[in-house]
């Protein structure tokens, strides 16, 4: 049977995993066990951080739970259309300043690019093993504080993440059906540049 992904192609040779991962929308509404959960939680947990300040943290629910709602209705209602298939829906913060042991707390201005690296495990782990991760900026903020109790003062609530057992489009509502394939890339050449941009 193909996959979604086979008409990927990259220009230089990479692991299958970069291909292969994408983000579907389409998911089971299966419950997600505990050591799949937390495997991707433990993926997280091993990406670079600067000075191994660590600075994500995440908020999650599982599905048919009370945890769900506040997090869920923070999305926006686009979102919510299909993310009621979601086994577990969580959002990725980034702690706003480097904690040292005996220091005052110091700005970090790297919290947010940390927080992507943990955010890009998470969702290679979640592909590993047959799951899907996919990754929102569509919330509303302040529902989004408010749901997850993360102090505005000290976090940057980053983006959202619905996590599911990836399956056919059928399961949604028809204006997702014709979105739900692989996006492609740009080539290297628009974002890489020799000594200088626009080089």
């Amino acid at each position: 049977m193909a996959s979604p992904t086979d008409n990927r192609t990259a220009d230089y040779p990479i692991d299958p995993q970069f291909l292969t991962r994408w983000s579907p929308r389409a998911f089971t509404a299966e419950p997600m066990p505990d050591e799949v959960l937390f495997s991707l939680f433990e993926a997280a947990r091993w990406a670079p951080s600067a000075f191994n300040g660590q600075p994500w943290r995440f908020v999650y629910a599982r599905r048919d739970t009370p945890a769900w709602t506040p997090l869920f209705e923070a999305l926006i209602p686009y979102n919510q259309a299909w993310v009621g298939l979601a086994s577990a829906l969580m959002f990725i913060a980034s702690d706003r300043f480097r904690r040292v042991e005996g220091r005052e707390p110091a700005p970090h201005p790297n919290h947010s690019f940390d927080a992507g690296a943990a955010w890009g495990y998470l969702a290679l782990q979640a592909h590993r093993l047959g799951w899907a991760a996919h990754g929102m900026a569509g919330f509303d903020m302040a529902r989004a504080y408010e749901a997850t109790g993360l102090p505005e003062a000290e976090f940057q609530v980053e983006a959202a993440i619905a996590i599911g057992r990836p399956t056919d489009a059928g399961v949604l509502p028809e204006a997702f059906r014709a979105r739900e394939v692989p996006s492609d890339r740009e080539p290297v050449g628009r974002f890489v540049f020799e000594g200088r941009f626009g080089g």
